[in-house]
């Protein structure tokens, strides 16, 4: 209980921290550059953010668990690609992104059964996948992108609520999710006890095989999630869609302070990571500033907040 206490209070300070430096990047960019906080700029930030910010959300408690998944971006193609062809073919959208979402959840089921009842290790498994659901995507397609979707489905892309991109208030709502399920519910403590001591929370009576099942399961959600938005934006299914997300969702949760061992991290914390790093290559781009330079940046970033993580540990 106690080291349960103190492990939230090291991701809320974490959170805190990171929060401080996402509010000095940004004035500080609105001083360079007047442009960067005009509506059009921000929205635009926003709406292109959505997709690596949801795939993150589901990062976060992969990585919690002590587990990790480089899948999740041919899981998201795989998703954008059935529920593109599904719409073409006919169906309604609302039975198109059911499927979709099924199949997500699906994906990332099966690599849970195969990580905890053969005993093999994430990375391994989930590399597998990324190699698989990318494999499929493309035969579905014959390496070519779905086009035809219908025009409300296309739409969504570019529609606003409250002035915000419809794309961001979805994030925002799997946000609002996350946040439940990680603080007020009995499978979001199970996967921090899990990543801090898989051994000890199977001494006091969690289901793990259940609890990384609906890891895992909950990772392919939001890669399929992620996945409908992209089809959106895209205006189809692209079978090429996601690749580099896992690098991009594992920067994010990693800046946003949760640990790769396990059993620390929060979804506000990846949040503000994801927010980071996006509003370093918005920023960089708006100046002008070569990208490979921004990419630069953006590993140092990272390798301090590894670094960060592992003198918090050893204090």
């Amino acid at each position: 209980m106690i080291r349960g206490k103190i492990k939230k209070k090291a991701t809320r300070f974490h959170e805190m921290n990171i929060l401080l430096v996402l509010i000095v990047l940004i004035i500080s960019l609105a001083l360079i550059n007047n442009r960067f906080l005009s509506f059009g700029n921000i929205t635009n930030l926003l709406r292109s953010t959505s997709m690596i910010g949801v795939v993150a959300i589901g990062m976060t408690f992969v990585i919690i668990s002590g587990g990790i998944d480089l899948s999740v971006g041919s899981v998201l193609a795989l998703s954008s690609v059935i529920a593109a062809k599904l719409m073409v073919s006919g169906t309604s959208i609302f039975l198109s992104i059911i499927i979709s979402l099924a199949s997500g959840i699906l994906a990332g089921l099966l690599m849970g059964i195969i990580i905890y009842e053969a005993r093999v290790p994430p990375f391994i498994v989930t590399l597998a996948g990324l190699s698989v659901f990318r494999g499929i995507a493309m035969l579905l397609t014959g390496a070519k992108k779905v086009v035809g979707l219908p025009e409300n489905f296309a739409n969504f892309a570019v529609i606003r609520v409250f002035d915000l991109p419809g794309m961001a208030i979805v994030w925002l709502l799997i946000i609002v999710i996350g946040v439940i399920m990680a603080r007020y519910t009995v499978f979001g403590r199970n996967i921090y006890a899990i990543g801090s001591n898989s051994e000890a929370a199977r001494l006091s009576g969690i289901n793990i095989r259940a609890s990384i099942y609906k890891v895992y399961a909950f990772c392919g959600f939001t890669s399929a999630v992620a996945g409908i938005l992209m089809a959106t934006r895209l205006c189809g299914g692209s079978p090429s869609a996601g690749s580099g997300y896992e690098l991009d969702a594992i920067a994010a949760v990693v800046l946003g302070g949760t640990s790769l061992t396990g059993g620390i991290g929060g979804v506000f914390g990846t949040f503000f990571g994801t927010m980071i790093i996006a509003t370093i290559s918005n920023g960089g781009n708006i100046m002008g500033i070569n990208p490979f330079v921004l990419e630069i940046v953006i590993g140092v970033l990272i390798v301090l907040a590894v670094v960060f993580d592992h003198l918090q540990k050893n204090k």
